[in-house]
């Protein structure tokens, strides 16, 4: 009989489940699409009902599509787009409003209020967050002040508020545990990382009843087990008996995507990082068993946790990675494909001077500056198109090196190396400047899924699949690693360049 983790990742534009083997093999479904609803200018929503039901989906695809049998499934894990916020009837577990998700700024006004501007210095110390409507508080916030008697009832205890974790933990078990790991809790603006526990003094700030509130716990944890009544699902036939081999089954693993993607990665050191380079890129790195306020605008949150250790992290977010190379494709058409940018970057000798500052929505650490917007500097007569692109490129490599560098400063860490994933890794000429701008080895992991891989190991390790933390690191696989090649001076002197870009827009 085969043994299995069944891993969920349910991310902002799709669910995907995955079988985890003792080898550390992923087994994939069908990615199960997500709706985005954009009802006004800055708003993103889901439908809370639509997330769970693509979950089941997920989770009925896998089961068939790889004949797995009742009781090879040993645990379930979840890992789960962060700060995306859904409030619900305890009871009819219907939603008082849409899921607001962690991609919406309407809660901008918000964040401007003077009562929470005040406060700022406090809410940074004790949550490592910046106030951002990013996160959690203020989209609840909204939803109290937005939706007739909301507020009352979850001081009633009669709904309830959380991310997509606690959501579908309490939906899974049949409606027994209402739950959050530290990670997700973590972004939430209410919890406070030093105390590992909601913050009195902030859920009075923001005015959320405890009450509403999932209970944080470690991300190794017992959940609670699976407790389907499909009959009242809309599932066919197939979907719903693939489901039932999962009741009983105990749910032993939760942990924000990010924070999961760095388990994957297997960064159980303190000093080690990864950068997962999608449309945006997030940088994160281990900084042990203390937290760190940042001075430069990084963002700390616990990491993944098993018994009593607390592991925190480190966080920095480029606002633009691959959708650079989605505008120079959709919008400039000056490639035809994402590939197309290996063979016209390596077939210019330089940049000639070229530079692009993306800041399309602003630009993050270490600037913090939302109202700039993007340009491309240092153009002559004799630019072309395929400078652009190679500016384009390497735009993603000088970003993320700020953000490595300031981590390097403020935790007084210098790493060797670097582990990556996401789509954009692809680009051997990204991956070999971001190894000589760093000064680092690049390694590239093997499979892409590393937020499924690591919540998959969490679990396991919680369940007994997987014996302890060296073991894991034996199942990491790479299937490239890039060395640095460019001296140092050269290296330099084209960072110097980009910042000086900035530099420029900045005034």
């Amino acid at each position: 009989m085969s043994e299995y983790i069944l891993s969920i990742d349910q991310g902002t534009t799709s669910t995907k489940a995955f079988l985890l083997g003792k080898d550390g093999t992923l087994s994939a479904s069908c990615g199960m699409p997500l709706t985005q609803h954009y009802p006004k200018p800055g708003y993103v929503e889901h439908d809370p009902d639509e997330i769970y039901f693509s979950v089941l989906k997920a989770m009925a695809d896998v089961i068939t599509r790889f004949g797995v049998q009742k009781g090879e499934i040993k645990a379930v894990a979840i890992t789960n787009q962060r700060e995306t916020t859904i409030c619900f009837d305890k009871e009819t577990l219907r939603p008082l409003h849409p899921a607001i998700c962690w991609q919406c700024r309407r809660t901008a006004d918000i964040c401007r209020r003077e009562e929470y501007v005040s406060r700022l210095d406090e809410i940074t110390y004790k949550t490592g967050l910046k106030l951002d409507p990013y996160f959690s508080a203020t989209k609840m916030r909204f939803i109290f002040e937005n939706v007739k008697g909301a507020h009352d009832k979850a001081k009633a205890g009669k709904v309830l508020c959380g991310t997509v974790d606690s959501y579908l933990v309490y939906r899974l078990t049949g409606k027994k545990n209402f739950l959050t790991d530290y990670s997700n809790a973590s972004r939430t603006m209410l919890f406070n990382i030093r105390e590992l526990k909601y913050d009195e003094a902030l859920t009075d700030l923001f005015d959320i009843p405890v009450e509403c509130l999932a209970k944080p716990v470690p991300s190794g944890y017992d959940y609670g087990e699976i407790s389907l009544q499909v009959d009242q699902i809309p599932l066919t036939a197939a979907e719903t008996e693939a489901l039932e081999i999962l009741n009983g089954v105990h749910i032993t693993g939760v942990a924000g995507d990010q924070a999961a993607a760095l388990f994957g990665q297997t960064c159980f050191n303190k000093g080690e990082s990864k950068t997962t380079f999608g449309t945006g890129c997030f940088t994160l790195m281990n900084i042990g068993n203390e937290p760190l306020c940042s001075k430069g605008g990084l963002l700390t949150s616990v990491a993944c946790t098993i018994g009593d250790e607390v592991v925190y992290a480190l966080e920095g977010s480029v606002f633009q990675g691959g959708s650079i190379i989605s505008w120079l494709k959709d919008e400039m058409g000056l490639i035809k494909e994402p590939s197309d940018c290996d063979r016209i970057c390596s077939s210019l000798k330089d940049n000639g001077g070229v530079y692009m500052v993306p800041a399309f929505t602003g630009l993050g650490a270490p600037y913090w500056n939302s109202e700039v917007r993007g340009a491309v500097l240092g153009l002559t007569r004799g630019t072309g198109g395929d400078y652009i692109v190679r500016a384009g490129v390497e735009a993603i490599a000088y970003q993320v090196a700020e953000l490595i560098r300031l981590m390097q400063e403020e935790t007084g860490i210098k790493g060797r190396e670097m582990k990556v994933d996401g789509g954009v890794c692809a680009c051997d000429f990204l991956m070999q400047l971001q190894s000589d701008i760093l000064d680092m080895d690049i390694f590239r992991a093997r499979s892409d899924e590393m937020t499924a891989m690591g919540v998959g190991m969490v679990a396991g390790l919680y369940a007994g699949f997987f014996e302890d933390k060296e073991g894991l690191r034996k199942l990491y696989e790479h299937s490239k690693v890039y060395k640095p090649k460019m001296g140092r001076d050269e290296a330099e002197a084209l960072l110097d360049g980009y910042k000086t870009a900035v530099r420029t827009l900045l005034g």
